[in-house]
């Protein structure tokens, strides 16, 4: 089902970054990205003019025919927020296992010790999980834990409350606990671009409230945390993302993760995944 794969929006690029014409894959397929007197453009092996879309700081396309617009964030449209493009980072693993290990929270305390999630705070308590059938999007509500430093700003250990939103198959949104406001939410997302099966190329990007952190602090944050997890990404096996319900033994705190895996089998969108025991 290549067009269940084809038929999605993808990032490609930084805005701020593009100057003439850059090579990349996409889907295992070379394109062009690149911007030029007209503006911004992404053109396939055969010099096909894809589709584009800027938002977020990004420049998406597609292989396919979209049936439904990009997502939108609307927090990034409020005033006072600073919007961080923290770049990217090319990880040898499937797009899929990037979006799932964004997802779990369990890891905080093991892989960003001290940071995100400490000994002995490892327990994950009880949260909801929800595919939202009116926006075809996994929600995960009322994710609560222990962090030493939630944020850049942040000052001091907090319980962190958390929602985790997947709105396509290889992005998710966080929404989390704003230290300098309480009652909002500082939001903190993960782009990837599956370049192949078993390589992506992921973009993080944050809008946050945060009057004391300079870019460059806020950058380097959140950079030192995607790194932490590079590694982890990188020695999972199997290296797709299995799909079959026998293959990985979930346990509570997996319940987005099983979410998640049960929506990409039901959307059809496979590339990446592992469907069967190897």
């Amino acid at each position: 089902m290549r067009e269940a794969v084809d038929d999605h929006w993808y990032p490609v690029g930084l805005l701020s970054g593009l100057e003439d014409t850059r090579k990349t894959l996409l889907l295992g397929r070379e394109i062009a990205v690149g911007r030029n007197g007209a503006g911004v453009f992404v053109r396939d092996a055969a010099g096909r003019a894809l589709p584009t879309v800027a938002r977020f700081g990004h420049l998406w396309t597609s292989p396919g025919q979209p049936t439904r617009d990009l997502f939108t964030i609307p927090e990034a449209d409020t005033p006072g927020r600073q919007l961080v493009d923290v770049g990217s980072v090319r990880v040898k693993c499937s797009p899929l296992r990037a979006v799932e290990n964004f997802l779990d929270i369990a890891h905080f305390p093991f892989v960003h010790t001290d940071i995100l999630g400490a000994e002995p705070h490892t327990e994950v308590e009880r949260y909801q999980v929800d595919i939202r059938e009116e926006v075809d999007e996994v929600w995960a509500t009322e994710v609560k834990f222990f962090q030493p430093q939630a944020a850049r700003s942040a000052e001091g250990g907090i319980k962190t409350e958390y929602m985790y939103r997947v709105p396509a198959p290889t992005c998710a949104v966080l929404y989390k606990t704003c230290p300098p406001r309480p009652g909002e939410w500082d939001v903190i997302t993960l782009f990837v671009q599956p370049l192949t099966e078993e390589w992506c190329e992921v973009w993080p990007w944050m809008a946050l409230y945060d009057d004391q952190s300079t870019m460059a602090e806020m950058v380097s944050f959140q950079q030192m945390i995607f790194m932490q997890d590079r590694s982890i990404l990188e020695n999972q096996i199997p290296r797709k993302l299995p799909l079959d319900p026998g293959m990985e033994v979930p346990t509570q705190a997996d319940m987005t993760s099983v979410a998640y895996r049960r929506w990409l089998k039901r959307i059809g969108y496979t590339y990446g995944a592992q469907l069967v025991a190897a």
